[in-house]
């Protein structure tokens, strides 16, 4: 049973991989690439081919990240997950595909063009983030370069963005361009973040209840979440009891609800959202 649980899960994290690298090259292949608008990343170098040579976006995706990760086993010393290789192959999959299909642009004006664009492919990179998964690209530059030189991998990748983006403007030789593929850029960065810090969001959730075992129980069981029973004192009647004091993922929240209505439809919940919860089953302690 266990097995099959996680196999399940394992399964539902790459359906929810191939959705976000689904909106991703949507992204680009629907809005960006029509627009004639360079964003950052393996997916701009790929769209610059494009205006270039006439390359399809997809096969010089593929090269480049394969490139990249040949390098990086070379001069790092270590496989890349499957999850990467995963990504970039099916990236280059779908940004083929969908060039053959859409054709046309489905948006003419450029700005919001880029901003459709920039929030499909960054929602896209921000899910695949949320379940682990990597897309490749200035990832792997930031991580061969941040090996030799001290430098932090963030600037790499920002210094990698503004360098593709900036020689687009030798391309179409166009101001109004370049604007439009930094503010992409920033697009892209604002969505992944809202993305990723939507779904560690947490909260803290104080629930009294004279049932409050089978409460805890049911919490416990169903939600694998840490549970801390803390004495309390009603002031009014002046009677003892448990106050349940636990904190879990916000997309968590109504299923404490639910539990604690069929438990205890007169049990008092107060639920506040904290700044950080770190440890196990949350984001990790760092120094």
């Amino acid at each position: 049973m266990k097995d099959k649980t996680k196999i399940f899960k394992e399964v539902r994290v790459y359906l929810i991989i191939t959705l976000g690298l689904f909106l991703h090259a949507l992204g680009w292949t629907a809005f960006l690439i029509p627009g004639e608008i360079v964003g950052g990343g393996v997916s701009g170098a790929a769209a610059f081919i494009f205006y270039a040579t006439g390359m399809p976006a997809g096969y010089s995706y593929l090269g480049i990240n394969a490139l990249l990760i040949l390098v990086s086993i070379k001069m790092l010393g270590r496989n890349f997950g499957i999850k990467t290789i995963y990504s970039v192959v099916l990236v280059s999959f779908f940004l083929s595909i969908q060039q053959k299909f859409i054709t046309e642009p489905i948006i003419t004006e450029g700005f919001m063009a880029t901003v459709l664009g920039g929030l499909l492919g960054g929602a896209g990179v921000g899910i695949v983030f949320s379940q682990g998964g990597s897309t490749g690209g200035t990832d792997i530059i930031a991580m061969i370069i941040n090996k030799y030189k001290n430098i932090s991998p963030g600037k790499i990748i920002l210094y990698c963005d503004v360098f593709i983006i900036g020689a687009s403007y030798f391309l179409f030789e166009s101001m109004e361009k370049l604007v439009y593929g930094f503010v992409c850029m920033g697009v892209v960065a604002y969505t992944i973040d809202l993305i990723l810090n939507g779904s560690k969001q947490s909260v803290q959730i104080m629930i009294f209840s004279k049932n409050h075992e089978k409460i805890a129980s049911k919490i416990a069981s169903e939600l694998d979440r840490g549970i801390t029973l803390i004495d309390g004192e009603g002031w009014y009647c002046k009677s003892h009891t448990k106050v349940i004091l636990t904190v879990v993922r916000k997309h968590e929240a109504h299923r404490i609800n639910r539990i604690v209505k069929e438990v205890d439809p007169n049990a008092f919940i107060s639920q506040g959202a904290v700044m950080g919860a770190y440890g196990k089953g949350f984001d990790e302690i760092k120094g």
